[in-house]
C-alpha cells in the first residue's frame, strides 16, 4: 500500500497475468540454466565489491563532502554515505535529521516507511503521523484529506477491513513500506526535493482473504522543508515503478506470510 497522490487515496494493484511479457518477447529460459546464470552473476558481483573495499583507502570524509555538495548524485545513488541513523524519535517515528542532503534523504525515507504503514488506519495515530512527518501549516489540510480518505466505507470495504479500519477474525492486516534507494534532485539550506524509490507490501494474510498481500513497486518524490530543527514534508508526488520482472518464486503460506509480518520488524533509515 502507499498514498497514491496528494488526496491521500491508497492505490490497490493487482497482479498481471502470468503469460504478461514485461520486456516485449524475449522467453524465458528453463529453470535450470536461469538459476545458473543468477549464480555467476552473484559470484561476479561478489567479487567486484570484495575487490572494491580491498582497495578502500583510509578516511572517505574529503570524497564525502565532495559528493554531497555535487549536483548530480553520482555514486551517493548507489553508495551509503556511513553516516549513523538519528537516535531520536517523535511520536516513535525517527526525528532529530542532520541539516544536510543525506538528512533529507534519510528524513524521506523514513517518512515513507510510516506514512504507508497500516498505522495509518487507525485514527488516532494517523494523526500522531501527520502531525510529525509534516510541516505545522500543511499537516491541518492534510490531515482533513487523509481522514476523509482513510474513512471511506467503500475503499475499507474493497479492502477487506471494516468502518474502525480493523481486519476479519483470524487475518492480519499487512501494509509495509520498504524504501530500495533515494535521490536528491534539489537543495538548499531551506528546501530539499527528494525522490524515494521503494517497494510495497499490502494486503490481507490469513486463511479466506480475498485479498491476499501483494508487492508494488512505486517512486515518491517528497518535498521537504527545515523548520524548527529538522526535514518536514510540505509536498509530495507519487509514480509507478520502476518495477522489476517477478522471478519464478512460488508464493508463501497465508500463514508464513502472517509469522513474518509479526515477526520481522522494520528498521530506521540512515542516506
Amino acid at each position: 500500500m502507499s498514498l497514491g497522490d496528494d488526496t491521500g487515496q491508497t492505490r490497490i494493484r493487482l497482479p498481471e497475468g502470468s503469460d504478461g511479457d514485461p520486456y516485449g518477447g524475449a522467453r524465458r529460459g528453463g529453470r535450470s540454466s536461469s538459476r545458473s546464470l543468477v549464480t555467476v552473476v552473484g559470484v561476479v558481483v561478489l567479487l567486484i565489491a570484495a575487490i572494491a573495499f580491498a582497495n578502500r583507502g583510509g578516511d572517505d570524509s574529503a570524497a564525502e563532502e565532495g559528493a554531497a555538495s555535487a549536483d548530480s548524485p553520482k555514486a551517493a545513488a548507489t553508495a551509503p554515505s556511513g553516516k549513523k541513523p538519528v537516535t531520536t524519535k517523535a511520536a516513535g517515528i525517527p526525528a532529530g535529521f542532520t541539516h544536510d542532503r543525506e538528512g533529507a534523504q534519510s528524513a524521506a525515507a523514513n517518512y515513507a516507511v510510516v506514512l504507508g504503514s497500516a498505522e495509518m488506519f487507525t485514527k488516532a495515530r494517523r494523526g500522531e503521523i501527520v502531525n510529525t512527518v509534516y510541516a505545522p501549516d500543511v499537516a491541518a489540510a492534510r490531515q482533513s484529506d487523509l481522514d476523509r480518505a482513510y474513512s471511506n466505507a467503500e475503499f475499507l470495504a474493497n479492502i477487506g477491513l471494516d468502518k474502525n479500519g480493523t481486519a476479519p477474525a483470524g487475518q492480519t492486516f499487512v501494509s509495509r513500506v520498504i524504501p530500495v534507494g533515494t535521490k536528491v534532485t534539489a537543495f538548499t539550506a531551506s528546501d530539499a526535493s527528494v525522490e524515494v524509490w521503494y517497494t510495497s507490501l499490502f494486503g490481507l494474510s490469513g486463511e479466506g482473504s480475498t485479498n491476499p498481500v501483494t508487492e508494488s513497486w512505486y517512486t515518491t518524490t517528497y518535498q521537504l522543508k527545515w523548520i524548527n530543527n529538522d526535514w518536514k514534508i510540505i509536498d509530495f508526488q507519487q509514480k509507478d515503478g520502476p518495477v522489476p520482472v517477478g522471478r519464478d518464486q512460488k508464493a508463501s503460506t497465508a500463514d508464513d506470510m502472517t509469522k513474518a509480518v509479526e515477526e520481522y520488524g522494520g528498521f530506521t533509515y540512515a542516506r
